[in-house]
């Protein structure tokens, strides 16, 4: 695995093995971005889909994943956050 400079945490590091969507981000991730970072994402992606109850299916959904996805990596704006100050204080 080659070694890049992430454009996101400006560190020398491996890069993410392949591009994770068959498009231009997803090429732009697999050039871009550090495989520590892709995985940062894939945990805030993860309480997002889980917080909005969202299915992934449904092209909105999709949409709103996207833009947070390039929000989160390449730093072109503010990206969807999840309250966790109620963190298991919640009682069924």
């Amino acid at each position: 695995m080659p070694d890049i400079k992430c454009v996101r945490c400006g560190q020398e590091r491996p890069a993410v093995p392949y591009a994770p969507f068959n498009n231009e981000l997803g090429k732009r991730i697999h050039a871009e971005i550090c495989q520590v970072c892709w995985g940062e994402w894939l945990r805030q992606q993860t309480m997002l889909i889980n917080h909005y109850g969202l299915n992934v299916r449904d092209p909105e959904a999709k949409q709103f994943l996207t833009e947070n996805t390039e929000k989160f990596l390449f730093g072109t704006g503010e990206t969807e956050q999840v309250d966790t100050s109620k963190k298991g204080t919640i009682s069924w």
